[in-house]
């Protein structure tokens, strides 16, 4: 068992701006990041002293200092903050791990406190928040024992004396709870006391029913959120489905062509904004936030020249590989249309990270509630309204793509978010080479996932129209389907951080298994609805019985392939909450490369099984990669991983005041 902090020396550990927030203190920071942060302050600095441009000096506002001071009466906080989050994420995905702590607000602070008071009731440290009556139904009495949150005391003096022992440890005097709760509630320095007294004694416990209620909270959102996100594509792919076949495997492959060369490089590079954003609003200069905001931007419109080019003769490139003359002539005519969508998919990835870093993850929310419905407007307007039939859905997608920025600026502009904006500025033209070489391994790992499970449509592409179409209907509903677990395995990952960062590796280890018990209750939900659905799920997307059969021979195939998919999640999500995200990256991609796509290959060619192959090849990659992460989550030591993210979080402090 890892020794707690000196409580002094947690305060003083918690008054660093950047070093506070336990949700991420398991990642650490990122020397590339610091040096980036340092060159753009320095420069900006001297542009004001020199009087050439007006900035604003980044002083700490009034609103981080009441955080500072709040954080500073916070021992081990639990803030419930994701991290690294991409939202409309496509097939089996590895989240990106940012890197640096974003500074805590006082939302996220009394979030916090509530947290810890949670835990403190249930532990029977403070008094209940409703004192049970002396007497109670069979049925109160049932319900209580099923899904009370409160730890079940063994004896009386389970908590007393550890505590007593702590908090002498610690302050040399303690005001004591007794065993009768006090008729009083206590006052917040109290509060305090006692949190810091129980987590240095590592007496703290959760059950099952609290981790249950705390990742049902935390996925929920995220998890509509995600599904808002894809209903874009999902959108398109069911008013092509109703043109025709040849449209319907059209889109795919000109869905599989954006994925490859445009939409995982734009979204690879983009994350390095979760280390950039966060490790700048984490510093307390927060209008340098809005400078790597435009920094990002604009590298990705200038790599959005070649990949424009490259979409405008696509046509003809596709003509080379795919068979069908008539499927690769509409898929280059998909993605001209496309051209005009990229702008807006750069400037939205960024914009994302751009609220992230500041905690306000429901913007993506709000811009979504408005963007999905109007998306299914637009789909009407231009392919049956106006009549532009297969162009018309391109033209739809493109609308959507150029809308939700726009949708996030009006937000950043007239809600909340501006205070990490200080207008436009020629900085913001300077010091690429450092954020490339920060962005670029982000870039690699996950233009490696989309390829190892896009090139699937490629060769699906080899059997016929046909199969290419059922091809765009299968790769649609395992998508949406994973949407559900892949946000349950991101605020699962929350949550173990959290608890591992306050020190209560037993606490982590039962949350673990709730998030594995969730996961395996989503998939096996997946697997019932894409069975009993097998013979009508297709016709949702097409007429043509020809493709509804090849689609309802395949999804048992994806039905089993359900379990795997959401325990894969699940345990990549883990192994980024006790730090070793690293696992589930090699693990996941030799699963594809070396096991899965082999076995794909040689099942849809060599047996003959075509479609049924290539998806039992993923299937079987997935077992392995959840085998695997399972396997090493359940050898893992816990309190090495305490140890690992106390020595982390040193070492933010010691990066952040460096250059603050």
């Amino acid at each position: 068992m890892s020794h707690a902090l000196p409580i002094k020396a947690r305060r003083c550990q918690d008054h660093v701006p950047g070093t506070s927030s336990v949700s991420s203190s398991y990642l650490s920071s990122s020397p590339i990041a610091q040096d980036i942060i340092a060159r753009d302050l320095a420069e900006c600095l001297d542009d004001y002293h020199g009087g050439n441009e007006s900035w604003d000096s980044d002083t700490v506002s009034e609103s981080e200092s009441d955080s500072q001071e709040m954080t500073g009466t916070l021992g081990g906080p639990l803030i419930s903050r994701p991290s690294g989050i991409a939202y409309g994420t496509l097939r089996p995905t590895i989240a990106a791990g940012a890197t640096g702590t974003p500074a805590l607000n006082p939302r996220d602070l009394i979030k916090s406190r509530h947290e810890e008071r949670s835990l403190l009731r249930d532990n029977h440290i403070l008094p209940p928040k409703h004192p049970r009556p002396f007497e109670e139904s069979r049925w109160k009495q049932l319900y209580r024992r099923l899904f009370s949150t409160k730890v079940p005391a063994s004896s009386d003096d389970d908590f007393g004396p550890a505590l007593s022992r702590a908090s002498t440890k610690a302050l040399e005097s303690t005001p004591l709870l007794s065993n009768s709760y006090p008729p009083y509630s206590p006052t917040e320095s109290e509060t305090e006391f006692q949190w810091e007294a129980a987590v240095a004694a590592n007496i703290l416990k959760t059950t099952w029913q609290r981790e249950a209620q705390t990742l049902t909270q935390y996925s929920r959102s995220l998890i509509v959120t995600f599904l808002l996100h894809y209903s874009v594509t999902v959108t398109s792919v069911f008013t092509v489905g109703r043109i025709g076949r040849l449209e319907l495997g059209a889109v795919s492959l000109a869905t599989m062509t954006a994925n490859i060369t445009c939409y995982a490089p734009v979204q690879g590079l983009s994350t390095c904004l979760d280390t950039l954003c966060a490790q700048a609003y984490g510093s307390g200069h927060k209008k340098l936030v809005g400078l790597q905001l435009q920094r990002m931007t604009y590298l990705l419109w200038m790599l959005l020249l070649p990949i424009g080019t490259l979409w405008w003769f696509s046509g003809s490139v596709l003509g080379r590989i795919i068979p069908d003359p008539d499927t690769a002539a509409l898929a280059g005519l998909y993605l001209r249309v496309l051209i005009l969508g990229t702008p807006g998919v750069a400037a939205f990835e960024s914009g994302k990270r751009f609220v992230q870093a500041q905690g306000l993850f429901h913007a993506t929310t709000f811009v979504l509630l408005v963007g999905a419905p109007l998306n299914i407007a637009a789909n009407w307007f231009f392919v049956w309204r106006l009549g532009f039939g297969f162009a018309g859905a391109a033209s739809a997608v493109v609308f959507t793509q150029n809308l939700l920025p726009f949708l996030l600026f009006l937000y950043v502009r007239f809600v909340e978010g501006m205070e990490c904006w200080n207008g436009l500025s020629r900085r913001a033209f300077s010091n690429w080479g450092p954020m490339i070489k920060l962005a670029l391994p982000g870039m690699i790992m996950v233009e490696a996932q989309y390829f190892a499970f896009e090139v699937l449509t490629l060769a699906a592409s080899q059997f016929g129209s046909a199969h290419l179409a059922a091809q765009s209907v299968l790769v649609t509903v395992t998508s949406t389907t994973f949407n559900i677990p892949f946000p349950l395995s991101i605020a699962a990952s929350t949550r173990v951080a959290n608890l591992i960062g306050a020190r209560m590796s037993g606490a982590a280890r039962t949350s673990a298994k709730v998030a594995l018990v969730a996961g395996c209750l989503v998939g096996l939900f997946n697997l019932s609805l894409l069975s009993s659905l097998r013979f009508k799920l297709p016709y949702l997307f097409t007429n043509d019985d020809e493709v509804a059969s090849i689609v309802s021979k395949v999804l048992p195939i994806c039905a089993v392939l359900q379990i795997f998919d959401s325990l894969a999640a699940i345990s990549h999500g883990l192994l980024r909450g006790i730090g070793r995200q690293g696992i589930g990256t090699f693990t996941n991609l030799f699963s594809y490369y070396l096991i899965a796509l082999p076995i794909s290959f040689s099942t849809g060619w060599y047996l003959g099984w075509r479609l049924e192959g290539l998806w039992f090849g993923i299937a079987i990659g997935l077992a392995v990669v959840s085998s695997v992460e399972l396997w090493y989550l359940h050898h893992a030591d816990w309190e090495h991983a305490v140890e690992e993210a106390e020595m982390r979080l040193r070492s933010d402090e010691a990066h952040s005041t460096e250059f603050k």
